[in-house]
């Protein structure tokens, strides 16, 4: 029985290496193919197959280069031909000369030698021109088998494609070496060269490669793809971060620096994938470019460890949001407003309007207090008076003062209440509520009047003292 589906399985292993040895290119049979059905025919086939279609294609990548260098060998041997029949019209002017500078005196035998000469040149021109029209046919040719060996190379370069999407590439990205054999070859023989020393050669080329579709149609065909790309790309990223800012809106619970932040990777993640589509459209492979990207992004973010981390605190803090701009905070010891705030810092003004930049590492990993983060604050205030003095009539001045302050809110009521009997002085709580806003007014304004009114009612604001008792032996 073993022995039975051993050899049923040998047969079957040879009839598929059998199949895949005998396989035979089909696609390279018509060169001329468009290029989307082309993609569609090869779109199933297998690596083994794909290769077998790769070399045939490359066989026909050789012949059309073949006849690109006959044809540029044809123009060499024409431009020879037309040196030549310079130099011959060149000997011919000299005899011409000699006869124009000839004395005063016929000389028969000059005259003849000028006329002759004259005629001479008149047959070198005419083959001169003869030899320049066929030149200029040789170079037209020779752009029409450019534009062949430009479209076989096409086709090879999407059978190139397919193996690389069946066996992949290399941890770099970069196509493995069965496939980057035929890519080298391709890039050898690919592209115009141009012999600037010969002007015609050079004018018809140019003239040849602009009007080619497979050269300057070509291009500008690509190049209006990609400005279109690229105008497309902004148009969205515009349209759609205007929807994210709306339904931010809408949320009513996103802080100003994530609605900033969440713009501006909508925006960079749009045109990114914008510029990849358009240099796909370039006939740029954006594959090597992805790994290189990946490596490097590797090896940047291990180099900056601690900027990462900010950028990770910024994200947190913009997630939460224990702040806003324009909030007045204390962080990492440092109190002030909120003007602006990126992945990495954030940047503070102080009271005396310093501006500190301030690693977001240090302030999500510290304790942070949001002065500003609610609507009324709690003034907090302590007066103190002698034990000599009247309790009752203090903190009636007190609660007087409080209520004709037209800061001071009465919802919640402030608070005044005896709190303290310190070693110098009797100590009252004063506690009003107000705006936010109005907090520093409101402390200054009540101290000021506090001091003001204890003096005229002869209320003493003591200060700490000692007694010293000296006892003599």
């Amino acid at each position: 029985m073993m022995r039975t589906l051993l050899v049923g399985f040998m047969l079957i292993t040879n009839m598929t290496l059998f199949a895949a040895s005998s396989y035979k290119a089909t696609t390279a049979q018509n060169p001329d193919i468009d290029d989307d059905k082309f993609s569609i025919m090869i779109s199933y086939l297998p690596e083994d197959k794909l290769f077998v279609e790769a070399q045939a294609w490359k066989k026909l990548l050789e012949d059309a280069s073949r006849d690109v260098a006959i044809a540029q060998l044809n123009i060499k041997k024409q431009n020879d031909k037309i040196e030549l029949h310079k130099k011959k019209i060149e000997t011919q002017k000299e005899k011409i000369e000699t006869k124009e500078e000839a004395t005063s005196n016929i000389d028969k035998k000059a005259e003849k030698i000028a006329q002759k000469a004259e005629k001479k040149v008149k047959e070198v021109e005419v083959a001169k021109e003869k030899a320049e029209e066929k030149k200029i046919d040789v170079l037209e040719d020779l752009a029409k088998l450019r534009e062949k060996r430009t479209k076989i190379s096409d086709k090879l370069n999407l059978i190139l494609l397919e193996i690389n999407e069946r066996i992949g590439t290399k941890v770099d990205g970069t196509e493995k070496d069965e496939v980057l054999a035929y890519r080298r070859y391709i890039n050898s023989v690919s592209g115009v060269k141009i012999d600037i020393t010969d002007s015609t050669s050079t004018i018809v080329n140019i003239k040849e490669w602009l009007i080619s579709d497979q050269g300057g149609l070509r291009w500008l065909k690509n190049i209006a793809i990609f400005i279109s790309i690229i105008l497309l790309s902004l148009l969205a990223s515009y349209i759609i971060r205007n929807g994210v800012t709306k339904a931010l809106k809408l949320s009513g619970s996103t802080s100003k620096l994530l609605s900033d932040f969440l713009n501006n990777v909508v925006n960079k993640l749009v045109m990114l994938a914008g510029l990849l589509v358009a240099l796909s459209a370039l006939e740029i492979n954006v594959g090597p470019i992805m790994a290189i990207v990946g490596a490097a992004g590797f090896v940047v973010a291990f180099a900056l460890q601690g900027t990462l981390s900010n950028f990770a605190s910024g994200i947190m803090m913009m997630v939460y949001r224990p702040f806003d701009i324009g909030d007045v905070i204390n962080v990492a010891g440092i109190q002030g407003s909120v003007k602006s705030m990126n992945l990495v810092s954030t940047t503070i003004a102080t009271p005396d309007n310093r501006l500190m930049v301030i690693p977001n590492n240090s302030i999500w990993g510290d304790v942070i207090t949001n002065v500003t983060a609610s609507d009324t604050r709690r003034v907090d205030m302590t007066f103190g008076i002698g034990y000599g003095d009247d309790i009752t009539k203090a903190q009636k001045i007190i609660e007087d003062i409080l209520s004709t302050h037209p800061l001071v809110l009465n919802d919640p009521a402030p608070v005044v209440k005896l709190n303290e009997l310190a070693d110098s002085s009797v100590n009252f709580v004063c506690r009003p509520w107000v705006n936010t806003s109005d907090y520093w007014d409101v402390y200054w304004d009540v101290t000021r009047a506090v001091k003001d009114k204890f003096d005229a009612e002869g209320i003493s604001i003591p200060y700490p003292q000692t007694d010293v008792h000296i006892i003599k032996e």
